[in-house]
């Protein structure tokens, strides 16, 4: 199953370098990837299939992961409005998007707080 995990990174060049570095060093594939900068620290949303043993590579590294999250994978067609539509039909079910970001393959991962709810609504 894949996870989410959130990893934080100085805001310095080569950072993003080293987590990549990492993971490939330990066969940990990257399914997607997003980040940006805040408050000088990289947050960076990694997606990968062996979450254990991402985390433990990062960790031994010196990286902090604080966060990991289970996410909704949904196949995507890449057309405008996609994303609206989605995210209306999980509104409507009161279901909040708590994290967004496009995968490998127009993936789009969701992190939301109530999955169930959420399988249910995209029929996933």
């Amino acid at each position: 199953m894949l996870k989410d995990l959130t990893v934080l990174l100085e805001d310095t060049p080569g950072s993003l370098a080293k987590l990549g570095e990492v993971l490939g060093k330990a066969m940990v594939n990257i399914e997607g990837i997003c980040g940006m900068t805040v408050g000088g620290k990289g947050h960076i949303h990694v997606l990968v299939e062996d979450a254990k043993t991402a985390r433990r590579a990062m960790e031994a590294s010196g990286l902090e992961v604080p966060e990991e999250h289970d996410v909704l994978i949904v196949e995507v067609e890449d057309r405008p409005g996609n994303l609206g539509n989605i995210a209306r039909r999980l509104a409507n079910e009161r279901v909040n998007v708590q994290l967004a970001y496009l995968a490998t393959s127009t993936r789009l991962v969701l992190a939301v707080d109530d999955m169930q709810k959420a399988k249910e609504v995209l029929k996933v």
